[in-house]
């Protein structure tokens, strides 16, 4: 049996590729700065909402928690359950066409995000950005798992995922400069082009380019899945037709159709039903405590979704199931690091309102300075992280989750003084040092999922994964904190105290994902240690 960590570069390339194809070669380095790009596209087009939050909340009359609700889970639930048919289709099919179509969709579906004039149509907009954005993670997880070792897979994704906050900075500038550029050329709507807002003009300007980026990704060559570790898989002979069988999986009434045909049962199929019924009253009892029905109403969808995929799943391919819901690893690996995107979700998107309610400041100087703390701060945390994991792993198995645990840590005080402190500058200087260390765990992260699956299912297990830092970090987070500072503001408060201690709570979640991350570092080396013959006892070839 074969050790990954130990095969090298020359061990793993396909001996029909051009030299410059090698694993961790020249055209890997290259693949790697184009899908950085992709995913600097995919943040620009999801983070330019925060900055441009007052101005919707104005213009449309909407609360703090439904600008929470566009920006999150509006986005993320579709974002969510849709990148688990997409992560199979990136499984089966050709990754970075995958990634060029959905650029192409979620580029169109943010310049058209201009054309909204109400909340409901602007979150169809963001329904459809969520759909197309969820094509790209995955497929670009798996193609960079293959285009890299395994000793330089953490460095990888975190140089990729480093575009999660170089696309959040440019989002937030470019917005701050587009909402002031275009009140200083017309002050007066009335007189603007179509009587555009700045907030409509935003979503162009980012919206219209990924159409030409989703050109160049075309081009890109796709790898031989599995090189990386010699474990070549072969081509698929029926992509779509797998992609269609797990879409059908978390569609009613598909879903119901597909288990009958997987030989579920009736009880299996009850069982469905019973949960589906238990969701809905859950919904139904956080709506009386929140009296926010879109919210709810989304996310009850797709955790639903979720749990007929993964029964689904559980029926239809029982490796792929048994390698992630039976790995302890990478089930509290799945709660803990979710919890931190939690926090950088939420505090990341009220940052731009935060500082413009409690310290005055104008959208073009939030978007400014903001923009290019996460921009320079983020990249280099994030990065940062990567090449930190790889390096400490080469001595501590554990050492991904080490540095899990050290974003949390490192972060915190840097949290509290950005929201307790009142000097503007002060403020300004620790969210800097809150962009660098909060992102520390992005690249360890998605290592993690990815060495402890085999490669066939690196993409589907991304998009699990994905999917759950989707809905406790980016559906819940945002979402929360404008709750709860809604909640503040009936009593009376202020709009920017409120905001401020609705922010502060939201810093509870890094008590779960503490708990959570020690408990995956408890677990890791015998997961680890044991994954190749756990797949050979599911069956899977493992030589």
């Amino acid at each position: 049996m074969k050790n990954p960590d130990s095969l090298s570069s020359d061990t793993a390339k396909p001996t029909d590729e051009p030299i410059e194809n090698e694993v961790g070669g020249r055209y890997a380095k290259y693949v790697l700065g184009v899908l950085v790009i992709v995913y600097i596209f995919n943040f620009i087009d999801r983070q330019i909402l925060s900055i441009l939050a007052e101005d919707i909340k104005a213009d449309l009359g909407i609360s703090d928690a439904e600008i929470g609700f566009l920006y999150g889970t509006a986005f993320a639930v579709f974002y969510a359950v849709f990148g688990i048919p997409l992560g199979r289709l990136a499984d089966t099919w050709v990754r970075k066409s995958l990634i060029s179509v959905g650029l192409l969709f979620w580029s169109l579906m943010t310049a058209l995000s201009g054309t909204a004039r109400s909340f409901g149509l602007l979150a169809v907009y963001r329904v459809g950005v969520g759909v197309g954005e969820a094509s790209a993670t995955p497929a670009a997880f798996s193609m960079l798992s293959d285009y890299f070792p395994p000793r330089l897979r953490s460095t990888a994704l975190g140089i990729y995922s480093s575009g999660v906050y170089i696309g959040s900075g440019i989002g937030i500038f470019l917005g701050g400069i587009i909402l002031g550029g275009w009140e200083s050329l017309y002050p007066d709507t009335a007189a603007a082009p179509l009587q555009l807002k700045g907030w409509h003009v935003a979503f162009f300007v980012v919206g219209l380019p990924g159409l030409a980026m989703a050109c160049w990704v075309w081009t890109l060559k796709e790898p031989r899945r599995g090189q990386s570790e010699g474990l070549i898989t072969p081509p698929h002979p029926h992509p779509f037709r797998e992609a269609w069988a797990e879409l059908s999986a978390i569609l009613p009434p598909f879903h119901i159709v597909r288990l009958i045909s997987l030989g579920a049962g009736v009880r299996g199929v009850m069982f469905n039903l019973v949960v589906g019924v238990a969701i809905v009253l859950v919904a139904l009892a956080l709506y009386e405590l929140t009296h926010t029905g879109a919210q709810w109403v989304a996310l009850s969808i797709g955790v639903y979704a979720a749990f007929c995929w993964a029964q689904s799943l559980a029926l239809s391919d029982k490796a792929t199931f048994a390698m992630i819901f039976k790995c302890r690893s990478i089930i509290f690996t799945v709660v803990g690091f979710p919890c931190i995107a939690f926090v950088t979700y939420g505090l990341g998107f009220w940052g731009p309102p935060f500082f413009q309610r409690v310290h005055g400041v104008g959208a073009a100087e939030a978007g400014t300075v903001l923009g290019l703390s996460a921009a320079v701060g983020g990249w280099a945390g994030v990065t940062l992280g990567g090449v930190l994991a790889d390096r400490l792993r080469a001595r501590f198995i554990r050492a991904k989750l080490y540095v899990g645990i050290a974003s949390i840590v490192l972060s915190l005080p840097s949290a509290l003084g950005l929201l307790l402190s009142d000097n503007l500058i002060a403020a300004y200087v620790c969210n800097f040092l809150f962009a660098l260390t909060s992102p520390m765990w992005i690249g360890p992260a998605a290592s993690t999922i990815n060495d402890l699956v085999m490669p066939r299912m690196r993409a589907i297990a991304s998009a699990f994964y994905i999917m759950m830092v989707t809905f406790i970090g980016l559906a819940l987070g945002p979402y929360m904190i404008g709750q709860i500072s809604d909640a503040i503001v009936a009593t009376g408060v202020s709009s920017a105290q409120a905001l401020t201690t609705g922010m502060m709570w939201g810093l509870g979640a890094y008590v779960i994902a503490l708990i959570a991350l020690i408990l995956a570092a408890i677990h890791i080396e015998t997961d680890e240690n044991s994954r190749l013959d756990r797949a050979a006892d599911l069956g899977e070839q493992t030589v």
